[in-house]
């Protein structure tokens, strides 16, 4: 459906600019007015990674006049792979300001915004209150939701989309005119069920087709023009090189944008999602080693058995010695449990301690009761005492 310009038109574009933004005047659906409603728009995009990374790029070259960037991550090497506003001089360095210094090398007529801060629900709602806009780049459920719910509460658009591996998804998320993403979503995943992409991976030309997507709907949005993504969801399937739109309804019974809505402020979304099962912090708790901890009882000749519960791709990359390789999935579906010797103690390790503390809570109600797991996983392993080792 076809939606009434989100921004009122700029005063004037001056002579630099109209050179500029030539090529957006001549189409007669933007015109001079749509240019200067971009000039005077005010977008925040959340995230400077993967898709944070082409959003920004091409709301900067097509004049988007203030632009807001948040992110409190620092620029690593693993990122340059999709993360492409950032470079190789900029590891190490803040996100939001190397996002903001590639934004001024675009155009710079472009007012930017840094926020160098971690979003959460207490600096949600002063954050997104300037803007007229979101671009959600955001890559875990938790802030997915926190974005969602600001923006409903505060009555704004949000064009939001979402990668991994070789798919993505995008829509925008306009209460006033349409559903919300927890009428898409009302609930998130159980914890560990969808691996994010630090775990899974992701195509790094995808990051740059949903992110254009976003963009292309905020353009529309700002601008009044065409049909905006509101009430559908778009699906990319790269592989196949194929797209498909899905029609989305309103949930009446919605907590934060239905009828008699529940949610009026924001709450804790990390306890609403769930970084792990109740079940595997319990069996965490105590039961959880350091990287330290593990080279010690490798030193001393402990009689243990050191189980990899990742994927055979990342086992490839990098792998901590003396580690057997069984995937989280044979522990779910159990034909893992007849590969653990009932006469050592099981010490099991993934990417981060995630999948491990899954897997550990179902080797103890498997009866491993000494079984334990190493906070921190393979990349405590490198910091803590292998240093040389990859990280990915």
């Amino acid at each position: 459906m076809s939606l009434p310009p989100l921004v009122s038109p700029a005063a004037a574009l001056t002579v630099d600019e109209v050179r500029r933004y030539s090529r957006h005047l001549i189409i007669p659906d933007v015109g001079m007015t749509g240019q200067k409603r971009l000039k005077n728009a005010r977008v925040l995009c959340v995230g400077a990674g993967g898709l944070g990374s082409p959003a920004l790029l091409y709301l900067a070259a097509a004049g988007v006049g203030t632009l807001g960037v948040i992110d409190f991550d620092v620029v690593d090497e693993s990122n340059l792979q999709r993360q492409i506003i950032h470079g190789q001089s900029d590891v190490g360095r803040s996100k939001a300001q190397s996002a903001a210094d590639s934004i001024r090398e675009i155009n710079p007529y472009v007012n930017v915004v840094v926020h160098e801060e971690r979003l959460d629900s207490d600096n949600a709602m002063r954050v997104f209150e300037p803007y007229d806009l979101i671009v959600d780049g955001t890559d875990n459920f938790a802030t997915r939701y926190l974005v969602n719910d600001a923006c409903v509460l505060l009555g704004k658009p949000y064009a939001w989309g979402s990668i991994y591996r070789f798919d993505g998804q995008a829509s925008v998320f306009w209460a006033e005119h349409g559903p919300c993403y927890r009428c898409l979503y009302p609930e998130p995943p159980p914890p560990g069920m969808v691996p994010s992409c630090a775990e899974g991976g992701v195509l790094g030309v995808l990051c740059a087709s949903i992110g254009s997507i976003q963009v292309n709907e905020a353009i529309k949005v700002i601008t009044g023009i065409g049909e905006p993504l509101v009430g559908r969801l778009m699906i990319y399937d790269a592989l196949e090189m194929s797209y498909r739109t899905v029609q989305m309804k309103k949930d009446p019974e919605c907590p934060v944008c239905g009828k008699e809505p529940t949610i009026t402020e924001l709450i804790d979304y990390e306890e609403f999602c769930g970084t792990v099962s109740e079940d595997a912090q319990q069996a965490a708790a105590g039961s959880t080693i350091s990287a330290r901890d593990l080279k010690a009882m490798q030193d001393r000749g402990d009689d243990i058995f050191l189980v990899d519960v990742r994927e055979p791709n990342e086992y490839e990359i990098v792998s901590i010695p003396g580690a057997t390789l069984i995937p989280k999935g044979e522990f779910l579906s159990g034909a893992a449990l007849e590969r653990l010797p009932q006469d050592k103690k099981v010490v099991l390790h993934c990417k981060s301690g995630a999948r491990s503390a899954e897997c550990l809570a179902i080797v103890k109600n498997a009866g491993f009761a000494d079984a334990v797991h190493v906070g921190g996983g393979v990349l405590a392993w490198i910091s803590q005492v292998d240093p040389a080792l990859p990280t990915y």
